[in-house]
């Protein structure tokens, strides 16, 4: 089950955080959509409205969800530079995975929301100097400061993580 649950492993704080691996984290960013595009290539309604295992949301849940997973992720890395240590507003996955735009618009559309905004992520993780990189924001749930090195990396992990789940699906054809 750990397998099909996390399917490239649990996040992990990465150690070393320099630039060439911060670049590669940038250049899996900006893979992410085509990706998670071809993961999605071909899929019926009848499969996107299929959990990805059991007790686990939709395919289509699951793609909506990592666009709006990565709209909070990217304000809360603006946040991280332009604020002082600020305290990000968690949200609520469950519910939003539920909400009427999630469980009736086709996955296509959270996936050209989620190529462009990773366009401009990219630009603005390209303009970064190796201080702001070390900027932080607070997050309440874990208690924790996180720096936006580790931001990055946290966020590029968790596309790849649904997108592995969704690959992971069509390769158990369990439809």
């Amino acid at each position: 089950m750990e397998h099909i649950q996390y399917p490239i492993g649990r996040f992990k704080m990465p150690v070393n955080k320099d630039k060439s691996y911060i670049q590669n984290m940038i250049q899996q960013l900006k893979k992410a959509p085509q990706a998670l595009e071809q993961a999605m290539e071909g899929l019926t309604e009848h499969q996107l409205d299929t959990p990805y295992r059991t007790g686990g949301w939709t395919i289509r849940q699951v793609v909506h969800h990592i666009a709006d997973s990565q709209v909070n992720g990217y304000q809360r890395f603006r946040l991280g530079l332009t604020e002082n240590n600020p305290t990000i507003k968690p949200y609520d996955q469950d519910g939003w995975v539920i909400l009427e735009d999630a469980a009736m618009l086709h996955p296509h559309v959270s996936i050209r929301l989620l190529s462009l905004l990773h366009e401009r992520w990219i630009c603005l993780a390209h303009s970064l100097t190796e201080e702001q990189w070390k900027r932080t924001y607070h997050n309440p749930e874990s208690n924790e400061s996180i720096d936006l090195n580790t931001a990055l990396c946290l966020y590029t992990w968790h596309v790849n993580h649904h997108t592995a789940h969704i690959l992971n699906k069509r390769e158990r054809e369990q439809w």
